[in-house]
């Protein structure tokens, strides 16, 4: 994996009673870039892209993508321009939450991409909520450290498992609303979890598999 990298960067510090200073950091060119990785991974079967268009060149219409990132940091950026470019639709999208409505995911909502968000937060995309209550698209709400150990444990080749999160609530009984109908009634709904009582109650999560993952 090579790369060219100029890089120049300039501070300046301002005091009361001084001037301004400036202080520059020299230019740094990286002419090659090699992890420890790299060889294996490329004789392992894994493919190295020279641009984002090229990475999303083989996903597809229905696809379901696990898109990474915490609020609007280490999203993959480049990744979605392109599937906005491609127009990829009835995507649906596992990431810890939905963006903005100018950027990240947001973008791709607004656009029309995304049939179902599987989500711990959605609560800063008025396009979001805008489509979620119009009837427009499915929204499946996961707690945080559930929503990782869904998609960890699916990697692990583990079908389920139980915690006591969400247990007494409607993702334990069932009717949390999936997609809204036009006039504002529940379309689908969540279905009832199988409880089991170990040290507690506990609810079972089944995990999350996914076509592809998108990462910066």
């Amino acid at each position: 994996m090579a790369c060219n990298l100029f890089s120049s960067l300039c501070f300046r510090a301002t005091k009361r009673s001084l001037k301004k200073n400036h202080f520059c950091l020299p230019i740094v060119k990286l002419q090659q870039l090699n992890f420890s990785t790299t060889q294996q991974l490329r004789s392992g079967g894994i493919d190295f892209y020279d641009t984002a268009s090229e990475a999303i060149s083989d996903i597809t219409d229905g696809s379901k993508l696990l898109v990474g990132g915490f609020g609007l940091c280490g999203i993959p950026e480049n990744l979605i321009a392109a599937l906005l470019k491609k127009n990829t639709k009835d995507l649906t999208l596992v990431s810890n939450n939905a963006g903005v409505d100018d950027f990240g995911l947001g973008l791709l909502l607004k656009q029309r991409q995304v049939k179902r968000m599987i989500s711990s937060y959605v609560g800063e995309n008025a396009e979001f909520e805008r489509q979620f209550l119009s009837g427009e698209l499915e929204v499946e709400l996961t707690p945080q450290g559930t929503l990782a150990e869904r998609i960890r444990a699916g990697g692990a080749g583990i079908p389920a498992f139980f915690t006591p999160t969400g247990y007494g609530t409607l993702i334990h009984k069932g009717g949390a609303p999936i997609k809204y109908n036009n006039d504002g009634s529940i379309g689908v709904a969540s279905k009832a979890r199988e409880i089991k009582r170990i040290s507690s109650n506990f609810l079972q999560n089944v995990v999350i598999h996914c076509n592809f993952s998108k990462t910066p």
